[in-house]
């Protein structure tokens, strides 16, 4: 699996610091990853890349958003979480509570891209005002005029990351102002190519996942350049954007 740019950077380092493998089949065994779908990306192309010279080791990367993923990590079920953001206190004491310790490593820089149908002509620029009208429910716009009154009557369809998702508690809490606060009438997955397919069949649509699926989607989808507020710039989560941290408030690091 070929790595978006802005992930790829952080993974090469990885590599580039594992030692050299002695012969092809001295390894034998298991590894068991689950957690964020975004990093399910960097973490599938090192189990590729792995592989090849241990053929006789079996890596299992499952994506169970990055909660799911640390419920099963704190269990002692996994041997590596993705995470798309840092472990919480509350893991923490389960982990110790359970006798498994662990190392955090941060392996890349991210941008959540905001995406839309490549015929949506109106919201190619959006500031974070405009997307809390969306997401926050004590406004929760039911069209796009609802936002704009320029922009058409239409319902607006959302897609997103579900509750257990590093990415929901991440995008909640920058656009909305507290972490897991959301409207509930959307499309909520941990599968992000459920997003992919709902806002690319919806002209109407709007989701919102790791920018690393929008690189290897952008074919069907449009994305959306986002301002921190009125009069702010508008910035797209180029891979320059997103490693110098310009893109902002959208920008987050990635775990292992």
């Amino acid at each position: 699996m070929r790595l978006p740019a802005c992930l790829f950077v952080v993974a090469l380092g990885i590599l580039a610091v594992c030692p050299a493998p002695a012969a092809a089949d001295d390894l034998k065994g298991e590894i068991k990853i689950d957690g964020s779908s975004t990093v399910y990306l960097i973490s599938e192309a090192l189990a590729t890349a792995f592989k090849k010279d241990h053929k006789d080791f079996k890596i299992t990367v499952g994506i169970s958003g990055t909660g799911g993923g640390f419920k099963k990590f704190t269990a002692g079920e996994t041997d590596i979480s993705d995470a798309s953001r840092p472990i919480t206190k509350e893991e923490k004491e389960t982990c110790a509570k359970n006798g498994i310790e662990y190392l955090e490593l941060q392996i890349a820089w991210d941008g959540l891209a905001v995406v839309v149908h490549p015929d949506n002509t109106w919201a190619k620029k959006m500031t974070v005002e405009q997307l809390k009208k969306i997401w926050h429910p004590d406004i929760a716009a039911k069209k796009w005029s609802d936002v704009e009154p320029g922009w058409p009557k239409e319902e607006i369809k959302l897609f997103g990351a579900g509750p257990d998702s590093g990415t929901f508690d991440y995008f909640t809490e920058v656009i909305n102002g507290k972490n897991r606060l959301s409207r509930k009438d959307y499309t909520a997955t941990e599968d992000d190519d459920v997003t992919v397919k709902g806002v690319a069949g919806n002209k109407y649509a709007l989701g919102f996942f790791g920018v690393a699926y929008y690189e290897v989607n952008k074919d069907k989808l449009a994305c959306v350049a986002v301002a921190e507020k009125a009069g702010s710039e508008f910035i797209l989560p180029t891979k320059e954007n997103v490693l110098k941290k310009t893109y902002k408030p959208l920008s987050r690091p990635l775990f292992l």
